[in-house]
């Protein structure tokens, strides 16, 4: 594994498009790097999730949705970042998506999903005036994906306009400190390790198998067994996880295998002979190896 890099190298490439009232958007490109996605993902939504919004932007039809509470879900699985609430949830292709534990997806496919390009933004209109800002990402065919409104000094709490000559300048804090981290490169990423890297074990509960549905017993055999070991190694539940009607399945994300047929007794001797001695357990690996 590559050894994290807090410094981000600076791109320096900037771009503008005119739109059609008249006005511009500038960009400035940012690193698609697993590291820097990882890490600016990680803070927008586990640390600054109150202040951004996310969105698709297209004529015609624009999307905004928020977060009232800081997300139940922030996980990286097979490429795609996973982020849920309540209510609603996104992905998004920040790592090349394989396609499961068969390694499914054609190589022209991955490339067409995965995030090759984003750069931050303001909207100005016609008379040149900052408008809005946020960061917008695209696919590996050029197309826009995703969009994340970032916090707007001309609007109040409820989006209403705030008065001539009284914006609140503070709230362009997360933008410039993303600018001066990710573009200019002059502030250091703030964490030790890509966050969205840390490895995790997950445990189906998805309902598309019967044999998944009993996947509580491995969850509790897997938290009470981890936390024996002494091992900072999260479990938490997953949707699929592409091993069907061969559950309870068990996926390690530190070296991408996956576990069928785990039951309790299987899970405790995942972490203990997998997670700590450093030994796959043959008999319930899938594929079979």
């Amino acid at each position: 594994m590559r050894e994290f890099n807090p410094w981000v190298s600076p791109l320096n490439r900037h771009t503008s498009e005119t739109t059609p009232t008249g006005g511009t958007i500038e960009y400035e490109d940012f690193s698609c790097t697993i590291a820097v996605l990882g890490s600016l993902l990680y803070t927008l939504f586990q640390e600054r999730w109150q202040e951004v919004q996310i969105g698709h932007v297209v004529q015609g039809s624009v999307l905004e949705l928020s977060f009232v509470k800081p997300p139940k879900i922030c996980i990286l699985y097979d490429g795609y970042l996973t982020v849920a609430t309540e209510t609603w949830h996104l992905h998004l292709c920040i790592e090349e998506h394989l396609g499961g534990p068969h390694c499914k997806t054609p190589p022209e496919l991955r490339s067409q999903r995965l995030v090759s390009r984003g750069a931050l933004y303001r909207r100005l209109n016609e008379k040149g005036k900052p408008t809005s800002w946020g960061i917008q990402f695209w696919n590996g065919d050029g197309e826009k994906m995703m969009t994340l409104f970032l916090p707007n000094p001309y609007l109040d709490k409820d989006e209403n306009l705030l008065p001539e000559g009284k914006p609140q300048l503070e709230k362009l804090g997360l933008y410039e400190t993303l600018r001066e981290t990710y573009i200019l490169g002059k502030q250091p990423i703030p964490f030790p390790e890509n966050p969205l890297k840390h490895p995790y074990l997950a445990v189906c509960r998805s309902s598309r198998c019967n044999p998944s549905r009993n996947w509580q017993p491995t969850f509790n055999a897997l938290k009470e067994a981890t936390e024996k070991a002494g091992l900072d190694i999260p479990v938490q539940t997953a949707g699929c996880l592409e091993v069907c009607k061969l559950g309870p399945i068990v996926f390690y994300s530190g070296d991408r295998t996956w576990y069928a047929q785990a039951k309790p007794d299987i899970a405790q001797r995942i972490v203990e002979e997998h997670l700590v001695a450093g030994n796959k357990i043959s008999t319930h690996l899938y594929p079979r190896s």
